[in-house]
């Protein structure tokens, strides 16, 4: 699956509702998700790592969503020829 396809699937089941929320509070959402990241990774991943990356991915899909951001276009970043002002390690 592309990052445009998953994103695609996050809007049709949750972009109505996503922008009712709001960024701010979908914002707060997604900190949340990655704040149960953090605790999973920091306990050496745990059973539920895998769930972990997924929600942080599904609540970043969101906010791009409602921001009007295509994640796969932005990530041409990393993976079109170098940008101005881009440096890699």
């Amino acid at each position: 699956m592309h990052i445009s396809e998953f994103q695609q699937l996050i809007s049709r089941k949750y972009e109505k509702r996503d922008r009712e929320r709001g960024t701010p509070a979908t914002f707060m959402w997604f900190i949340e998700e990655v704040g149960e990241l953090a605790t999973t990774l920091a306990s050496n991943g745990g059973k539920n790592k895998e769930e972990e990356f997924a929600d942080v991915l599904a609540w970043l899909c969101t906010l791009a969503n409602i921001s009007n951001v295509d994640l796969e276009k932005a990530c041409e970043k990393y993976t079109g020829e170098m940008k101005e002002g881009f440096k890699p390690k």
